[in-house]
């Protein structure tokens, strides 16, 4: 059977467990704070973002994967014989994809994936992958499923500050200064590979997110049941704890998978933004 490797941006927002358990590997995008330059997940985490952010009140600035580096990665399994398929954030949120495609061009055998998607709508696509090499799938039926599933993530998340949006120049001043007074929690979905504006629930933060989850899941039958994430940055962990339980409730679901956003994510939606990832059917 012909060896096929996986591999990911640290975007996809996994954990270490689930990287391991499937045999990815992960490359992390970079996240200067300041002066000082970091590899995402590797030597800074979310919340070292979040400090920054607070003591500077300037957001980081994150850094696409360079061509050469996705060139060592892939032609270091290519020369031990592997096909690599390498999943990637929305194109339309990075250039990782497009740097992507420039190295599988240089190297050969290497498949990138756009998957319209981010967080860890991007991760179901890469447990996907692996579940589908274990199968003993070929490489164009692997590639060929993956882009007819990337279209079905149903992927969002609500906000519980809009001051990381203001800072990056995605809303106005004003308009994050209205829902702070009116408590709105704006949800953001994927959608065609970019960001909008969903529903806005109203209240603290443990109503907000019941209410968000309950407005994605409940009544819905076109949910896939074999997985969903619940993606958060740092939420407390008894509304984390409430949420899964609610995810339960609600569908029977064959696995609830909890993970923390990363650092290219978080430093868009700020502290405690909580969204639940799936496949639709």
């Amino acid at each position: 059977m012909h060896k096929i490797k996986i591999t990911c941006d640290s975007t996809c927002d996994l954990t270490a467990e689930l990287y391991e358990k499937y045999d990815v590997e992960v490359l992390p995008l970079g996240v200067s704070l300041g002066d000082e330059f970091y590899h995402d997940g590797v030597d800074v985490t979310a919340k070292s973002i979040f400090e920054f952010v607070e003591k500077n009140s300037v957001l980081p600035k994150t850094a696409a994967v360079s061509v050469g580096e996705y060139e060592d990665v892939f032609r270091k399994y290519v020369d031990q014989g592997y096909s690599v398929i390498h999943i990637n954030i929305s194109s339309e949120l990075s250039a990782c994809h497009q740097n992507a495609r420039l190295a599988a061009e240089e190297v050969g055998n290497v498949y990138p994936i756009d998957s319209r998607n981010l967080s860890t709508g991007s991760g179901l696509l890469v447990i996907a992958a692996a579940e589908l090499v274990s199968e003993g799938y070929s490489v164009e039926e692997i590639v060929e499923q993956l882009n007819e599933m990337s279209a079905r993530v149903d992927a969002s998340f609500v906000l519980q500050t809009l001051e990381y949006l203001k800072k990056g120049g995605r809303c106005s001043s004003l308009v994050a200064l209205g829902a702070n007074v009116l408590q709105l929690r704006p949800e953001i979905e994927v959608v065609d590979g970019g960001m909008k504006v969903g529903k806005k629930y109203r209240g603290k933060m443990e109503r907000s997110i019941a209410d968000y989850v309950k407005g994605r899941l409940e009544g819905r039958e076109d949910i896939q049941l074999d997985r969903i994430f619940v993606t958060h940055s740092y939420v407390p962990k008894e509304i984390v704890e409430s949420v899964v339980a609610l995810v339960k409730e609600l569908h029977p679901f064959a696995e609830v998978l909890e993970t923390t956003a990363g650092c290219t994510i978080s430093s868009h939606c700020g502290p405690n933004c909580l969204g639940v990832l799936f496949f639709r059917k």
